[in-house]
């Protein structure tokens, strides 16, 4: 089947032609590791899960899939520094060198990154790389050298920088986010690695060493620059370096288009020659909390964290997230996520009861062999692809199966007829990720996974958070998922 989807580049739905036979090359920008993720991050990463799931399942394509890992920016660099309020709250005792500080901040922040997503449904095994930026320092101070040479940058003050008037002499600067032009002014620059999106001026490719902070050595020009990279060439460098260019899909949060990714497109053109790092810039919308910005001070910020220690499955996050078209705002509420629990647990109660008919284990039905689903309501589930191919389109695919579940009469079914729907939500779970095929009746907790989930249960009633969470990535990690009500919880094994 035939992907569509919206290109940022050129404003329109667009079918997906792959550059390579072999398989689609897509590159997401991931975390930036000095804090847990907050439920809008984990929006843009179950976006991309759900982009290369729906590549595979519904297009048939091999995908390799790069999401990086961002361990060196003003933030981290801030945080991970000796002394912080960070080091003091999360991670005990600090070092007095600064980039042994770095590696063990950001491999906390990374290590708890990955629980999460794993949490929501995402399976590590998908990616082909999750490269760290400090691995690949060499790579962008060659990217670095190569703008320089070209004349699309200039080193001030033990600092390099992208200069946006001279690219601009040459190639078209905004064509990802609508800039205002009113707010260039030539010469401006700007050190920060994030930056307001309305000023438009030379960025750091190279940020000068500082006192106190990690740095790296890099001779450019015939100078001695000691410092660290900035923010914006990281994806440049490892996009390149691991897929090759251009690619077939980079994906981010709206945010990213300007000016994070504004400058990767110019980097790109400004020290590899290539006009169009990528050939389909898909990005998500933002996610809402009752109806307004999330934010700490409104006291509506959430991590998945936040949401476990309440009680909510991880999953259920993840269904509620993709009920909502990723271009669309999400307004995540308590409500809509309870409703989400309940219609994904419809659909499961009904793969359940289709498994009891295919085992012939069902007391219900007719088992009549010449009965079979009706041909439109295979129709539904045809719509449902079809959805998911035009732009990921999953509320609409959502509503398509949740029609064919309640045209289907588990009485009327034979064995056949249930195998060829398990056969069809089978390829659907391999999309959405929110569902088991494991018979509801036969499935057994083994002992050492009652007692941990026992405990956990004790701990969270002692409001002991870290152990509850601390046992629940144990539970996780050993293939179960636990799943907390008002007066008890439930155990069910992992997507």
């Amino acid at each position: 089947m035939i992907i569509k989807l919206y290109n940022t580049l050129t404003r329109e739905v667009e079918p997906l032609t792959p550059l390579r036979k072999e398989y689609v090359a897509m590159y997401s920008c991931g975390p930036t590791v000095y804090n847990y993720v907050h439920i809008g991050n984990l929006r843009a990463f179950v976006m991309t899960d759900v982009i290369q799931r729906v590549l595979k399942a519904i297009g048939g394509y091999n995908v390799r899939w790069v999401m990086n890992i961002t361990d060196i920016d003003d933030k981290i660099i801030h945080d991970s520094a000796a002394g912080s309020n960070v080091w003091q709250e999360e991670m005990g005792a600090s070092s007095s060198d600064a980039k042994q500080n770095l590696r063990a901040f950001t491999r906390f922040y990374e290590d708890e990154f990955l629980k999460d997503i794993v949490s929501v449904g995402l399976d590590i095994n998908h990616f082909y790389k999750m490269p760290r930026a400090t691995e690949y320092i060499g790579e962008m101070q060659e990217l670095i050298r190569a703008i320089v040479k070209n004349k699309f940058a200039y080193i001030s003050d033990g600092s390099v920088y992208f200069d946006v008037t001279a690219y601009e002499k040459s190639y078209a600067y905004g064509r990802l986010f609508q800039i205002d032009r009113e707010n260039f002014r030539e010469g401006v620059r700007i050190d920060a690695d994030e930056y307001d999106r309305e000023n438009v001026s030379d960025f750091a490719l190279w940020k000068g060493k500082k006192p106190g902070e990690p740095f790296w050595e890099f001779e450019i020009e015939g100078q001695q620059l000691p410092g660290r990279p900035g923010w914006h060439i990281e994806c440049s460098a490892m996009s390149h370096a691991i897929l090759g260019l251009p690619i077939d899909i980079h994906t981010g949060g709206v945010d990213l288009r300007f000016p994070h990714h504004e400058d990767e497109l110019a980097q790109c053109c400004g020290g590899y020659g290539v006009s169009d790092q990528s050939s389909f810039w898909v990005h998500n919308e933002h996610l809402e909390v009752e109806g307004k910005k999330m934010s700490k001070s409104l006291g509506n910020f959430f991590t998945l964290r936040d949401l476990i220690k309440l009680g909510i499955d991880p999953i259920d996050l993840r269904f509620a997230l993709l009920l909502a078209h990723y271009r669309s705002k999400l307004n995540f509420t308590f409500e809509s996520l309870k409703a989400a629990a309940a219609s994904r647990k419809r659909i499961q109660e009904f793969i359940w009861d289709v498994i009891s008919v295919s085992n012939g284990t069902s007391t219900d039905g007719v088992k009549n062999e010449s009965e079979s689903v009706s041909a439109p309501s295979f129709q539904y589930l045809k719509k449902a692809a079809e959805a998911l191919a035009d732009d990921i389109h999953t509320p609409r695919a959502l509503a398509e199966l949740n029609t064919f579940v309640g045209s289907v009469s588990i009485g009327e079914l034979s064995a056949q007829s249930a195998s060829a729907i398990l056969s069809e939500m089978k390829i659907f779970n391999e999309v959405f990720g929110v569902w088991t095929f494991s018979p509801h009746s036969a499935i057994e907790v083994p002992t050492e996974i009652v007692l941990l989930a026992e405990k956990r249960w004790e701990a969270r009633k002692m409001k002991n958070w870290s152990e509850s969470d601390r046992l629940r990535d144990e539970i996780a990690n050993r293939g179960w998922t636990v799943m907390d009500g008002k007066d008890s919880y439930e155990l069910e094994p992992r997507q």
